[in-house]
């Protein structure tokens, strides 16, 4: 590489950092406006951070979204997982067929899927007051493109895995839900986990599919804002936003500890099934 490449590429580096994180430091320091505006610099303090503590509107917006992130993240890792299993373990003419309807759901305008949904929810009220909870409409709404994104995760993983660690245990008499509970599980384990975490992130960024299957009492907080957005932007949205991203990073982090470990245990659960360790035993 030619020496004045280097600093070039380096600066480019940084040119593309400063575009993905220059919004995000944006909303940091505007938490800190003790102005009524969030477009408003009028001095630094804490005001923000107060006063959304005391919304009693922000908190139920806020625990709606955790509330339905969480279901719909259980709903599609849950489901997603199943399907790339089958898709990874059962090959047939079916996989095109199933593979063509992830992509659709994909692909398919998230506008599109939200006037579908409004529709089935209150079709399906009219007979089952189940359907009219607005938490159990934000789940299955959020649960569907998450399902697809899940489902090919765990397909790629299961691709990658050598069936034969599963034969083996089949040789040894285990069980199948033995099998799966103690040699496919921790193997799949990372792409479970990082669907999980997609899956909660989606639908906490979900804001067209909420808007149109969300009901009152049941307002989730990318709604709230963006109702917010016609008519003052304050800055306790910049400050829930603050701290939404914290306690994001500090989810990243528990997740890159767990992933490392079960990366670890994956590699035991092979060597012994191998014999790598009684070969090395013996040795």
């Amino acid at each position: 590489m030619r020496d004045w490449v280097r600093p070039l590429l380096g600066m480019w580096a940084i040119a593309v950092f400063l575009f993905l994180f220059a919004p995000i430091v944006a909303i940091v320091v505007f938490s800190f406006n003790s102005g009524r505006s969030l477009e408003i610099w009028d001095g630094a303090g804490l005001s923000a951070y107060a006063s959304f503590l005391s919304n009693g509107v922000v908190h139920s917006a806020i625990r709606t979204s955790i509330y339905a992130a969480i279901g719909s993240a259980i709903i599609a890792t849950l489901f997603g997982s199943l399907a790339g299993i089958a898709l990874a373990r059962r090959p047939g003419k079916w996989q095109i067929i199933f593979v063509a309807l992830l992509a659709l759901v994909l692909v398919t305008p998230e506008i599109v899927s939200a006037i579908a949904l409004l529709i089935w929810d209150v079709r399906l009220g009219e007979s089952w007051s189940f359907f009219t909870n607005g938490l159990i409409r934000l789940w299955i709404g959020h649960s569907l493109f998450s399902t697809a994104v899940v489902t090919l995760i765990i397909r790629s993983r299961m691709a990658g895995i050598d069936e034969s660690l599963e034969e083996a245990a089949a040789d040894l008499y285990a069980p199948p839900f033995r099998r799966f509970r103690q040699v496919t599980l921790p193997l799949m384990f990372p792409a479970v986990l990082a669907g999980l975490l997609l899956s909660f992130s989606l639908s906490l960024d979900d804001t067209i599919i909420s808007t149109f299957v969300s009901v009152a009492g049941s307002t989730p907080w990318p709604v709230y804002v963006f109702s917010a957005v016609r008519s003052v932007l304050r800055p306790e949205i910049a400050a829930v936003s603050t701290v939404m991203f914290l306690v994001t990073l500090f989810a990243v982090g528990v997740v890159a500890l767990v992933l490392h470990q079960s990366e670890s245990n994956a590699r035991d659960i092979t060597k012994t099934l191998t014999g790598e360790y009684g070969g090395n035993s013996r040795a």
